[in-house]
């Protein structure tokens, strides 16, 4: 069955980023000392942006930059530390590449706003818009694209895929009451936040009925804890793993996919949007 697709455009300064005739690659920039698989490794200024741009060579369509790790059990970061991680490499990638379209990579409004100030494009929130009041307003004020992932502080499922439908559109609602247009919503299940192995699996099994909420579907499974525990292997070995939950997840309909490992994972979206789009 041909799953659910939506064509949509982003405008991204010079770039203009299209759903709808192949999956977009969003390559991963930790820019923290602390991320669960590449911490420590992107925190310098010119090595970030040599990664970044060596994500676009192997095939990333946007750059994902992140301030604060997400990992389970991380230490919050406070504002002024996350800016002063974040916004010098959006501002030398945008310099260098201006391009290459961003997101930033934040749960917090004055992040995102100076983010999108210094060359970003696109707020890509954990929280879906429910951490600070703040943060649709300036989704509104700069009318960039907008991320909206599932998340919660507990696990306390009454019925899991009913649970995180209601929560996407809660976010959704929340976006949309502040001035977010609808086309610039896209969703994010959320694999590997509030959930445990089992219910990672399951919500995976049911992205085909996520995606008929009406709205884009990304999906960021990239070395997450439940390929990990499926293979039985550490996070630098879990490539395969990886795109094999990218594979199912574009043949469920997910249009933009989060990845650290762009090369390998591309030839995969690759073969799969043969298939899809052709």
């Amino acid at each position: 069955m041909q799953p659910t697709l939506y064509n949509r455009t982003y405008n991204c300064g010079e770039t203009i980023l299209t759903l709808g005739k192949r999956t977009l690659v969003m390559g991963i920039l930790n820019v923290t000392p602390d991320s669960f698989s590449d911490g420590g490794q992107y925190n310098d200024t010119e090595r970030a942006v040599q990664h970044a741009l060596q994500m676009v060579k192997d095939g990333a369509d946007l750059i994902d930059i992140g301030g604060e790790s997400t990992r389970p059990g991380h230490e919050p970061v406070g504002e002024q530390e996350e800016l002063e991680r974040v916004i010098p490499i959006v501002e030398a990638l945008h310099r260098e590449a201006p391009g290459i379209p961003i997101s930033v990579d934040t749960y917090k409004s004055v992040v995102a706003r100076e983010a999108l100030k210094a060359g970003a494009h696109i707020i890509n929130d954990i929280w879906g818009f429910k951490q600070d009041p703040a943060m649709s307003k300036v989704a509104v004020e700069f009318g960039c694209p907008v991320i909206l992932m599932h998340n919660r502080h507990d696990r306390d499922y009454t019925n899991l895929v009913q649970d995180v439908t209601n929560d996407l559109m809660a976010s959704v609602n929340i976006a949309k009451e502040a001035g977010v247009k609808e086309e610039q919503i896209i969703l994010d299940p959320g694999i590997g936040f509030a959930k445990n192995y089992e219910e990672n699996l399951q919500v995976m099994r049911a992205l085909d009925d996520l995606m008929k909420l009406g709205y884009p579907m990304l999906l960021g499974t990239s070395r997450k804890r439940f390929i990990r525990t499926t293979l039985d292997l550490p996070v630098e070995d879990t490539v395969l793993g990886t795109a094999a939950t990218v594979a199912f997840g574009i043949a469920q309909g997910c249009q933009i996919v989060r990845v650290h490992d762009v090369l390998e994972i591309k030839r995969s979206v690759k073969m799969c949007d043969a298939i899809l789009y052709s």
